[in-house]
């Protein structure tokens, strides 16, 4: 079958020139009849694809692209079960407000419901969990459509997120008129930022610099914030919490972090400012049971990210940056009220307890079935890996293992969505966007399982990701009464798979390691001969304090309540 040859003016060639012009260098892809068109444009015009082996990945790895690079990232997804497998992917950019654009492919428009191969309504699926959801018919719309999409997927004029755009496929070869190819849709927009009430800023000042023990918490709304927040924080001698949303955002060494005393902290605070950061079930919803009668400053250029769950005693809607930087000018050399006896003690027993940490991760003992604890495998990571890597955790109990254990100055794990199975993907993106950095993904057996087949796309493309995968044999958990009252958690037995045979049918370098005393060594090589996975036997006896408490895994628990049953084993991924 002939391939016809398109001009520089179809739809097909606009949509990749578009895309080149708004500085995207790679598409996640998964190829189908529905989207050839813009396929074979986008290779022609120099854009990388990394195809992948399914489409939730692809939009997992354009994802991390979006999250690494500060712009959007893009996935391209053939049509019907294409765009049906990606909507996990979109679901999760959702949630994590992150910028993606997800491109498909409709039927020709003159098959259009008639019972064509692949024919749905996409956008009807995907409206509720995008920016944007459109279906564009005419070539003559496809640039300004284009445009619009790309300006709602980074939040110009509302919350960042994903997008969907699709194209029937004679639409795609059809050509768009010179005259509507204007310079002003290819032109990148820079992201609009938004000044902060002067009359806010000063409220806000007040608020903190009469506060005793304040309490900064940040999320992913913080993260172009780092200095004007660091140079806050010692202003202050504020107390300084991150997230997986923002871990990485200030320093392990400031003085104000003080994430091993999360618990104490949040209960003492007199003043609790969260930047960029929702108040939802990882802060207890803001709940009086756990903050007490602290005061609230909110600031967020976010709607989403002031109003939910707790309103501020002060809100500023504006840039996080542009606010901080107004509130320190603001303040000039005005004394703090806070109590630094307190802020030191805080430090000093983070300090310790991390200290202690550390210890304990080299010496933890081995269950009764003779296998290593996760954390002698996350101690010997820590120690062999660079403290600029770029660190993906992912898992169920493994990921509350690593997310304490494994310090980042650049950090990505499932989100508040729970979305486990992105470690691979993610990893394969963030290992082609930042190859001069070490990237490592920790995770779990049964996540890894979710994208397995990824670890081809890592060997085709030479992604130098190194995929550690602790395996312990089991994943999931099930409640059987979630009220707590009674019964037992249960889990799924899986087999200690050798994943590391997996990856070698594939190319890899991969690794099984069954001793701690192993691991340095295997390390080593693995770093030097990536991409590659390590197999890692660890017990599935080992349970995480998230695990004990039941935060990780039941939806219904209330803040800070502990399930003591003794009939209860735990066991996750």
């Amino acid at each position: 079958m002939a391939i016809q040859t398109l001009s520089e003016n179809s739809s097909a060639a606009v949509i990749a020139r578009f895309l080149k012009a708004r500085g995207v260098k790679r598409v996640y892809a998964l190829c189908g009849g529905h989207i050839m068109p813009m396929w074979m444009q986008l290779d022609k015009a120099g854009i990388q694809i990394i195809d992948v082996r399914d489409e939730r990945a692809a939009v997992y790895m354009a994802h991390a692209e979006a999250q690494l690079s500060g712009g959007f990232g893009v996935a391209m997804v053939t049509a019907g079960p294409g765009m049906t497998n990606a909507m996990t992917g979109i679901a999760n950019a959702h949630t994590s407000r992150i910028p993606v654009m997800v491109i498909s492919g409709v039927p020709p428009r003159s098959q259009e419901n008639r019972g064509a191969l692949q024919d749905m309504r996409h956008t009807e699926l995907v409206r509720p969990i995008t920016r944007y959801a459109r279906t564009v018919r005419q070539p003559e719309l496809v640039l300004q459509e284009l445009d619009e999409a790309a300006s709602c997927a980074l939040g110009h004029g509302g919350e960042p997120g994903p997008v969907y755009i699709d194209f029937p496929v004679d639409t795609q070869r059809g050509e768009i008129p010179s005259a509507l190819l204007l310079d002003e849709h290819f032109a990148p927009k820079g992201l609009p930022r938004t000044l902060p009430e002067p009359s806010d800023v000063r409220k806000a000042v007040n608020l903190l610099w009469s506060a005793k023990r304040p309490l900064v918490i940040t999320g992913r709304g913080a993260m172009g914030a780092g200095k004007p927040l660091s140079e806050l924080l010692s202003r202050l001698g504020a107390a300084y919490l991150d997230t997986g949303e923002s871990k990485g955002l200030i320093p392990e060494d400031h003085p104000s972090v003080v994430a091993a005393m999360r618990g104490s902290v949040m209960g003492q605070s007199d003043l609790l400012i969260t930047i960029g950061r929702k108040l939802d079930f990882q802060l207890a919803y803001g709940s009086p049971a756990v903050f007490g009668n602290t005061k609230l400053l909110r600031l967020s250029d976010s709607a989403s990210e002031i109003r939910d769950n707790r309103r501020g005693d002060v809100e500023l809607l504006c840039d996080p940056g542009m606010a901080l930087q107004a509130i320190l000018d603001e303040a000039g050399d005005r004394e703090p009220a806070t109590d630094m006896a307190w802020s030191r003690e805080l430090r000093n027993k983070h300090i310790e307890r991390c200290e202690k940490l550390y210890r304990t991760m080299q010496e933890a003992e081995p269950g009764s079935d003779g296998l290593m604890h996760p954390n002698r495998l996350l101690a010997a990571l820590r120690k062999a890996i660079p403290k600029d890597s770029v660190i993906v955790a992912d898992g169920g109990d493994f990921l509350s293992f690593a997310r304490v254990g494994l310090p980042a100055t650049t950090y990505l794990d499932p989100g508040s969505l729970g979305c486990i199975g992105i470690g691979t993907p993610f990893g394969i993106s963030a290992s082609l966007n930042r190859p001069d950095q070490t990237v490592v993904v920790a995770t779990g057996d049964g996540s890894f399982g979710f994208n397995a087949m990824e670890i081809d796309t890592a060997v085709r493309h030479n992604a130098p990701v190194l995929i550690v995968v602790a395996n312990n044999g089991s994943w999931a958990i099930e409640v059987t009464d979630q009220k707590m009252t009674h019964g037992k958690v249960t889990g799924t037995h899986l087999q200690f798979s050798d994943y590391s045979a997996m990856a070698r049918s594939f190319g890899m370098h991969a690794e099984r390691v069954e001793k701690p005393e192993d691991l340095p060594a295997a390390i080593e090589r693995a770093l030097a001969n990536r991409p590659a996975l390590l197999d890692v036997l660890v017990t599935p006896e080992a349970v995480s304090s998230d695990a004990k408490s039941g935060l990780a895994w039941v939806p219904d628990l209330q803040p800070l309540t502990v399930w003591n049953d003794a009939e209860t084993k735990w066991r996750g991924d």
